[in-house]
């Protein structure tokens, strides 16, 4: 009985967490600092091995809660969109390869998710929560370079992926238009 009060009483922590100010230092222009971290597909990937093509690099703050579960559904969802608009989805939160595995079966996700444990990374990007012991909701769009073009700060889950299927045609649209 206790753990059906106190689960949502934590659930709401969890969003109110996602939604706090993160202290982000990075800025568009900038490179993205490139990481090694395991992958949901059991190998170890580097943010630089990424290079030639646009990356999508969202944080979230938990596997299976309502937002986070809200944001990887509506990526999975236009994830073939986004790849037509040249660009990789990857995901990133403080838990273990083991939970995303759990979460990728669960809500058939199609795309990868990166296990950050020790939120090395996450401090790296100034989207760690240290109060709550999570990941901020943040997402960065990274050009083929590995530069940053935009970053996403306060999150909708249900708006992100068209936010970047929106910033993604913008961009191309500016490369034509310079190439013409």
């Amino acid at each position: 009985m206790l753990k059906r009060r106190v689960a949502p009483l934590i659930i709401l922590m969890l969003a109110f967490a996602a939604t706090a100010s993160a202290k982000i230092t990075l800025k568009p222009g900038e490179m993205a600092p490139n990481f090694k971290l395991e992958g949901s597909d059991g190998a170890w990937h580097q943010l630089s091995s990424f290079r030639g093509q646009y990356v999508v690099l969202y944080f979230y703050p938990m596997d299976e809660t309502p937002g986070c579960t809200t944001e990887a559904c509506t990526f999975r969802d236009h994830l073939s969109s986004i790849t037509k608009e040249g660009a990789k989805v990857i995901g990133v939160s403080v838990q273990t390869v083991k939970s995303h595995l759990a979460f990728i079966k669960k809500y058939h996700l199609n795309f990868l998710l990166l296990a950050d444990p020790t939120h090395k990374v996450a401090n790296e990007y100034g989207v760690y929560n240290a109060k709550w012991k999570v990941d901020n909701r943040v997402t960065f769009l990274l050009n083929p370079e590995g530069k940053i073009v935009k970053i996403y700060p306060k999150v909708d889950p249900k708006m992100n992926a068209g936010q970047i299927m929106a910033e993604m045609r913008m961009l191309k649209s500016k490369i034509k238009a310079h190439k013409s």
